[in-house]
């Protein structure tokens, strides 16, 4: 499958960075760079479990195009994990179901470089995030 364009940009700026002091700094002006989630959406049933910080995924279905489009929105309270919101927003929003429960987002972050700079929390942290995005593109699809 193919990367979308937002996140084709972020591995391409991510490339650029040859530190990983730089990058990081990169990955947290992304998470500074999300939109605001009104307080409203920060329920028990947008919450991440598995994370230790806070994490909301809220997501929304586009039916229009015949198949289920999905997009997401995040937040955390964390700013590194905000960042690590940011970019599984970019690579799985706007994407049909089917393809969202066929994304391993996990695959990319290691061909990207960033996986391996993540402690085994934030890791986690992840892993979860990733299966919640992916579950829900499966009950669609």
């Amino acid at each position: 499958m193919t990367e979308p364009a937002a996140f084709q940009d972020i591995a391409e700026n991510l490339s650029f960075l040859e530190n990983w002091e730089d990058r990081l700094n990169y990955v947290i002006e992304l998470g500074q760079a999300l939109p605001d989630m009104p307080d409203a959406d920060k329920t028990p049933e947008n919450k991440v479990k598995g994370c230790v910080s806070n994490v909301w995924l809220v997501s929304s279905v586009d039916r229009s195009s015949g198949s289920a489009a999905m997009s997401f929105r995040g937040q955390s309270d964390a700013i590194i994990t905000k960042g690590l919101v940011a970019i599984l927003i970019a690579l799985y929003s706007g994407r049909p179901a089917a393809e969202i429960a066929a994304t391993d987002a996990i695959a990319w972050f290691k061909k990207i470089g960033l996986s391996e700079h993540l402690g085994m929390q934030r890791s986690n942290g992840l892993v979860a995030m990733v299966n919640r995005i992916r579950a829900e593109g499966q009950a669609l699809s």
